[in-house]
């Protein structure tokens, strides 16, 4: 498997090319920068209805190795889209961030761990505060866009910096990737993104107009 990261930053013009994250097993490639999913969720979601509660399982066994890997040592966020699971947060010293990747990666049904935990303190309860905030205000971008769709895309903020994830192609991702870096407060945005193409993405679309 492929991946590639991409971070785009505020204000600078230029665009950061980051280091390969972990890839656990073959899967389609990636371009890298629970509760009970409702039934609209599920239709419009490009992920089956199974791989949706694959991704909620890969979540909440996830927070449990982590505990049991490190403890109360560091705030950790799991993320799974598709199987390919996004780690989030901080963690005290290196060898914690890589013992709950480890751990995470033995979950059953996890193709892929992007690691992106920070080695420092954790956050303060005003910066998640605002995390909530920033990731409201590009979702509502999002919508306002109508050119973007929506629930085809997890967004994800720790600290000022916003993760992307979900099934679009290169064209949705460019797009996704402008909107969410123009509202004010982003610092930079990851595309940790699973790229499909353009037919694909129009086997997709009819099945979901039909239901």
């Amino acid at each position: 498997m492929t991946i590639q990261r991409f971070a785009f930053r505020r204000p600078a013009l230029l665009i950061a090319g980051l280091a390969a994250a972990t890839a656990l097993s073959a899967c389609a490639p990636l371009l890298v920068g629970g509760a009970v999913v409702g039934t609209s969720m599920v239709v419009t979601d490009r992920r089956t209805s199974g791989t949706q509660l694959e991704d909620q399982s890969i979540e909440i066994k996830g927070q449990t190795r982590v505990r049991e890997a490190v403890g109360e040592r560091g705030h950790v966020n799991i993320t799974s889209y598709n199987r390919n699971v996004l780690l989030t947060g901080e963690v005290a010293a290196e060898t914690d961030k890589a013992a709950v990747e480890q751990a995470v990666a033995k979950i059953e049904g996890v193709r892929a761990v992007v690691n992106e935990l920070a080695v420092m303190g954790s956050s303060s309860i005003a910066s998640r505060s605002s995390d909530l905030v920033l990731v409201s205000k590009i979702k509502a971008s999002y919508v306002d866009a109508k050119d973007v769709f929506a629930n085809a895309i997890k967004v994800v903020a720790e600290r000022g910096t916003v993760y992307l994830m979900g099934r679009v192609t290169e064209r949705e991702a460019t797009r996704a990737t402008d909107i969410a870096r123009g509202v004010p407060g982003v610092l930079k945005v990851v595309k940790v993104f699973e790229i499909i193409t353009e037919a694909e993405l129009a086997e997709i679309q009819p099945k979901q107009a039909q239901k």
